[in-house]
């Protein structure tokens, strides 16, 4: 197996942005059309957010079908591509932020929800992401993300953490040097989150309705109680 990074993925990701833009727009991916990007959707309404952070927002699919509900939307993206077809298309704030960043405190807003959809595939850099997710939160706030689940894509490979070989097969010939994943287990998932300062509140697995297989995974989670009052008085003071 070679020696993966995060960087890695960003690399594919600024060589493939053109024909995923138009795998996107043209309804390519069957599986996206068919179940995830409803669940996803779905799934977000039903927070009844004011206020949505989309992480890995890419071409801005997501925050155009967000703002039919009147929800206002920032988007945010490593890849300069991505970032200017989304704000060409509109539908939201959109702007060019790293994982690396993000995770530093760059973005000072809070939000009522923040999502990644099919967008945490790193390594260290998502861990990062976890430790400061809790500061962008309003009270009450959600942490939704939609993402391969890791028992029914973990394949032959041994059920452990570590990198995995990536793959555009279904895609067109236009895709190149498929971005590597860092596979996590369910516990690992799980453990995230708990060490974030987060309550996991549920768990939804989208059925394939012709495999009759789990699509995806998605983990919806709010600020632990706690946390939340650790939160508070360190902000207050801050501001006194």
């Amino acid at each position: 197996m070679p020696s993966y990074t995060d960087k890695n993925i960003v690399n594919s990701w600024l060589q493939n942005a053109k024909p995923w833009i138009t795998a996107i727009r043209d309804n390519e991916i069957e599986s996206r059309s068919l179940i995830t990007n409803k669940a996803i959707i779905d799934t977000i309404l039903q927070t009844s957010p004011k206020s949505v952070l989309d992480i890995g927002c890419g071409e801005g699919w997501l925050a155009r079908e967000l703002r039919k509900s009147g929800i206002n939307i920032l988007g945010i993206d490593i890849v300069p591509d991505l970032i200017e077809a989304a704000k060409k298309e509109g539908g939201g704030r959109f702007e060019l932020v790293s994982y690396e960043d993000l995770a530093q405190g760059v973005i000072k807003e809070k939000f009522d929800t923040i999502v990644c959809n099919f967008s945490l595939f790193g390594d260290i850099t998502v861990t990062n992401i976890f430790q400061y997710i809790p500061r962008m939160l309003n009270d009450n706030g959600y942490f939704i993300i939609q993402t391969i689940h890791p028992i029914e894509k973990c394949g032959d490979a041994k059920y452990e953490d570590g990198w995995r070989k990536g793959s555009w097969a279904g895609f067109s010939n236009e895709f190149s040097n498929p971005a590597p994943w860092y596979f996590r287990t369910l516990e690992t998932w799980k453990a995230l989150f708990h060490h974030s300062g987060l309550d996991l509140s549920d768990l939804i697995e989208p059925i394939n309705p012709q495999t009759k297989t789990p699509a995806s995974i998605i983990f919806i989670a709010k600020l632990a109680v706690n946390k939340s009052s650790n939160l508070t008085d360190a902000n207050n003071a801050l501001s006194s």
